[in-house]
């Protein structure tokens, strides 16, 4: 695969993986920090008796307010602002009039398209008191992910970053899955290359600085199989275990990456000491 000057790149998906410069990364960092305030906002809604379609409501107002747009509205004839994927539900689960009950396990993974950039990013929520596989499983998915992108450095490989997930996750008895990937980002919402969440050390292709992308491991207790509902969106685990996710926008930098999604306030995930 060729990699291109995205000063030089068509908007849109051509198969070249585009190497942004220092303007591409200020416009990432104000795009990824609305995605990264707008899931600080939303966690203090996130309780038993609010539907998930309110949840999506208030992210959709919040992000409008302050500027953007959301992204997946009506991309590919999606429905919704967000994706809420709730206990099984892997990923792509549509807002609707589902009731949050206690001990409710969801990821809500919001794109806010701000000043013509995407930024893209999941989160882990729960809706009361987790069970103790639940709790385990998030903080196993939350540690994938931040694996993943430790390992993500210029001249590292996509293979390494898969590797880190899945040795982590397999390590704990879970499984990745294997149907869904990271992807490029950056002004075309889903861009060249993929980002699998599984693979072999120095396998893949070989990361270089300007590169933008998503990392967003789906982990889940039981087996790593999952299908298609009939609405033609949302994934969940064919054995009905427990699933979760977590998402980072990174870009790769001379010495490492730069995360543009990190919460300002501190709230990676539901279990912050």
């Amino acid at each position: 695969m060729n990699y291109i000057d995205a000063r030089e790149a068509p908007l849109r998906n051509n198969g070249l993986i585009k190497l942004h410069g220092a303007e591409a990364f200020a416009g990432m960092r104000a795009a990824g920090r609305l995605a990264a305030e707008t899931l600080d906002m939303i966690g203090e809604h996130v309780a038993p008796g609010i539907t998930t379609a309110e949840l999506d409501r208030l992210c959709n107002e919040f992000i409008v307010a302050r500027g953007g747009v959301s992204a997946p509205l009506n991309y590919r004839g999606y429905p919704k602002t967000s994706c809420i994927s709730l206990n099984h539900v892997v990923c792509h689960g549509i807002p609707g009039d589902r009731v949050l009950r206690e001990g409710d396990i969801l990821n809500i993974d919001v794109t806010p398209l701000l000043d013509g950039w995407h930024g893209d990013s999941s989160r882990m929520y729960v809706a009361g008191k987790p069970s103790v596989k639940a709790k385990r499983l998030i903080e196993v998915t939350y540690e994938c992910l931040m694996r993943g992108v430790a390992a993500a450095k210029p001249g590292a490989t996509t293979g390494d970053i898969g590797h880190a997930i899945q040795e982590y996750a397999e390590s704990n008895r879970c499984s990745v899955v294997r149907d869904f990937c990271g992807h490029g980002l950056g002004q075309v919402f889903h861009d060249a290359p993929n980002i699998m969440h599984y693979g072999n050390p120095g396998e893949g292709l070989v990361l270089k600085p300007g590169m933008i992308f998503t990392i967003e491991p789906m982990i889940n207790l039981g087996k790593w199989q999952v299908k298609i509902l009939g609405d033609g969106w949302t994934a969940v685990t064919r054995d009905k275990s427990l699933s979760a996710q977590f998402e980072h926008s990174i870009g790769i930098t001379d010495t490492g990456n730069e995360i543009f999604t990190t919460s300002p306030a501190g709230l990676h995930h539901p279990f912050i000491d």
